[in-house]
């Protein structure tokens, strides 16, 4: 029976299925959904990984898993060989956007109710948040910012909570849970929808050893077992979830660990792409793989499975956003052709074509092309001064652009414009 089903087992296995779509597939005639599940369980059990033993979370390594992890290290280490064009401004360019992307969406999943393009704004031009939903995304840009500077430390209790506060700070009931382990068990994780409990966290009391066993498996301390790094980072990723150590802020905190850990690990890629944004995509199976690693033994390969697709999609992502920026940085290339202008210059009024009502500030121009602040203003006044722009008084103090009226006439320009 078994050799019957080993293909359609090896499929489930893929995916790593749970038993509700597995009860569904077509199977051999005279075997029934029951014996496929226990030929599917027992091909996991052959290659089962006790990984916390405290509280008996394992998986079982695929071939998938070990393909897909494969896959990520040959992306990671030649990825820009192929982006001939990429120099190291139009990188820092991308940092800056995805840092911004990850602190949206991140936040977003948390239930913060701002809109992208307002959130984007506000990070790009420093502004106050004014609720506690842009106060969130402001918390989570600087946590990934000050992660990035120490992406080389040891993870310990102190830089755990710190990690903490920065994400949580002004955001919480009670400030002065901000940096703290909760301090007693009346937390617990429920169905959105029907209120109903799925996972109640170990007692707080066990946060000491949990905090021991997070720093082992992140500094790779007394590990007797290889695990592939991107594995052992959604492992990370899932022990904070599971043990909750705060009141709030669990999911935030334990999606920057996976960060730290992935840059620490020289997995620099990371830096660029926003994770989380395929997860706030994807809530209701990001939940799931919860669920389902709860419901069946402490199973975590379906949390695994999920998080390895999440990667595989945002890598896609990155790679279609780059060369959108390609296309668009050619398209800048023929401003620069007609308006007697720089590259620089060229790609700030392609910002222009992108919305033509925005509005652009020194410091965003700054932020954008990381150039001093004289740099900026001396491309923008010279932009002026061409007719392109315009400037305008924001306030009493600040100044911004807009197209100016020779702005429609290089457009045109730009337009007929032929390279072969």
């Amino acid at each position: 029976m078994f050799k019957l089903l080993e293909p359609i087992v090896n499929g489930i296995n893929n995916e790593y299925e749970y038993w509700d779509s597995v009860k569904y597939k077509k199977i051999p005639e005279g075997c029934t959904p029951q014996q496929l599940w226990i030929n599917v369980k027992l091909s996991r059990y052959m290659k089962n990984i006790v990984i916390w033993d405290r509280y008996g979370i394992h998986f079982s390594i695929t071939d998938q898993m070990q393909r897909m992890c494969h896959e990520f290290d040959m992306i990671f280490g030649s990825f820009w060989e192929s982006k001939d064009g990429s120099n190291p401004n139009e990188k820092k360019y991308y940092i800056a956007s995805s840092l911004m992307e990850e602190a949206f969406y991140s936040s977003q999943i948390e239930g913060a109710s701002t809109t992208r393009v307002a959130a984007k704004e506000m990070l790009r031009k420093k502004k106050t948040p004014r609720d506690k939903s842009q106060q969130m995304i402001v918390n989570n840009y600087n946590t990934i910012q000050y992660i990035v500077e120490h992406q080389n430390e040891p993870l310990t209790e102190k830089s755990l909570l710190h990690i903490h506060r920065l994400m949580t700070e002004k955001t919480l009931d009670n400030p002065e849970n901000a940096g703290c382990f909760r301090t007693n068990d009346e937390i617990v994780v429920a169905d959105v929808i029907s209120n109903e409990i799925v996972h109640r966290p170990p007692s707080f009391e066990e946060i000491p050893n949990f905090v021991k066993d997070l720093c082992n498996v992140f500094n790779r301390e007394n590990s007797n077992v290889f695990i592939h790094p991107i594995i052992r980072g959604i492992i990370i990723h899932f022990m904070v979830a599971y043990m909750h150590p705060f009141v709030d802020g669990n999911g935030r905190t334990a999606r920057a660990l996976f960060y730290w850990f992935m840059l620490k690990e020289k997995y620099w890629l990371t830096e660029y792409m926003s994770i989380s944004r395929v997860i706030a995509r994807s809530k209701k199976s990001y939940e799931k793989s919860f669920l389902y690693t709860e419901n069946d033994d402490n199973d975590m390969g379906y949390f695994i499975a999920y998080n390895l697709r999440v990667l595989k999609l945002s890598f896609q992502q990155l790679h279609d956003y780059i060369q959108r920026k390609q296309m668009q940085k050619k398209a800048s290339n023929i401003f620069m052709f007609n308006g007697n202008i720089n590259e620089r210059q060229a790609q700030i009024l392609q910002l222009y074509v992108e919305n033509p009502f925005r509005v652009v500030t020194v410091k965003e121009v700054q932020d954008i092309f990381s150039v001093a602040p004289m740099t900026a203003r001396r491309d923008l006044s010279e932009l002026v001064s061409q007719g392109y722009l315009e400037e305008i008084a924001m306030n009493k103090i600040k100044r911004g652009y807009i197209k100016g009226e020779k702005f429609e006439d290089l457009e045109r320009r730009k337009q007929t414009t032929n390279f072969c």
